[in-house]
């Protein structure tokens, strides 16, 4: 399990006192309100900054961190993702994973068949979608709802998957 989570990503800054403009990763927009500390990474090197405030502006949240006053302080952050600690993470509710915590789940039939690995998450309108990659080298999607995922176990990173009709071809 990664101990960082992505919660944001700076897209650019936002007037002269040294605001950024984040494009939310995160599936509640409004967990900035009680963010009161982040991790930026920029060039592979890790730097704890305090939220100062946060405004919200269309799809962007309009964040001012403590450490910075200045638009010149944090013009080089474009494209910078800001991160949380797991122990800083929003609460899951029963039944809900974090995305980076299924990458690479072994993915099996309810017989115990392995079908192969999850690569990837598609976040759609309806629902998730799994892309495992299958042992022949392909890439199959599966929907990720209760007719085709039986079972996700997040500390094993094992997924139980019903494979349906015509879904592997």
């Amino acid at each position: 399990m990664e101990d960082l989570l992505r919660i944001g990503v700076i897209t650019t800054t936002h007037g002269l006192r040294g605001e950024v403009k984040v494009f939310p990763t995160t599936d509640d927009v409004r967990r900035f309100d009680d963010c009161d500390e982040v991790i930026l990474i920029k060039n592979q090197e890790y730097i704890p900054l305090h939220v100062e405030r946060v405004k919200y502006f269309k799809n962007l949240v309009i964040v001012k961190f403590k450490e910075f006053n200045h638009i010149n302080e944090v013009e080089l952050f474009r494209k910078c993702d800001i991160m949380v600690t797991r122990e800083h993470a929003v609460p899951l509710e029963e039944g809900e994973y974090f995305f980076c915590d299924m990458i690479g789940a072994k993915v099996s039939e309810e017989d115990g068949t392995p079908v192969g690995i999850v690569k990837d998450i598609l976040e759609t309108g309806a629902n998730n979608v799994f892309v495992i990659g299958t042992e022949d080298g392909r890439e199959v999607l599966f929907p990720s709802i209760p007719e085709c995922i039986r079972s996700i176990n997040v500390e094993k990173k094992e997924i139980v998957a019903y494979i349906m009709p015509g879904l592997m071809d």
